[in-house]
């Protein structure tokens, strides 16, 4: 098992922080203040920060023919798990800015990913490989 990372992002509010990632995504909710909040974040520690004036929007760069939000995180899921959320988040009627798809289909790299905004505008994408090898392929 790799080492969990770490990432503090800034967030408009506490409340729809929380729904999002905690009721919407299923992140188990860690410690927490009226400026602050952790979560487990498929094994990686969150920390969302009540901040809304560094609140920007992304700006995109082309991949693959699509417009990808260049500052973004998520996480890389396994192949049924990844596939299971973006039928959760369709359900939930989730506004994508990259609707769920096959990246690089038949070449080096193939993935499945989907990007969307949280309640503050933060770029968030999941991804999957049928292949793990080809996570860090050239």
């Amino acid at each position: 098992m790799n080492t969990p990372f770490h990432l503090a992002f800034p967030v408009k509010d506490i409340a729809s922080t929380r729904a999002f990632f905690g009721d919407l995504l299923g992140c188990e909710i860690g410690r927490s203040t009226d400026k602050w909040i952790d979560f487990n974040f498929f094994g990686h520690q969150l920390s969302a920060h009540v901040k809304p004036e560094e609140l920007v929007q992304a700006q995109t760069n082309g991949v693959d023919g699509k417009n990808v939000p260049v500052r973004h995180f998520g996480a890389v899921l396994e192949w049924n798990q990844w596939h299971d959320l973006a039928d959760k988040l369709k359900a939930e009627g989730i506004d994508f800015v990259i609707e769920p798809y096959i990246r690089f289909e038949g070449e080096v790299g193939e993935q499945a990913t989907m990007f969307f905004l949280d309640p503050s505008g933060n770029a968030l994408e999941f991804k999957s490989f049928k292949d793990p090898s080809q996570i860090f392929a050239k």
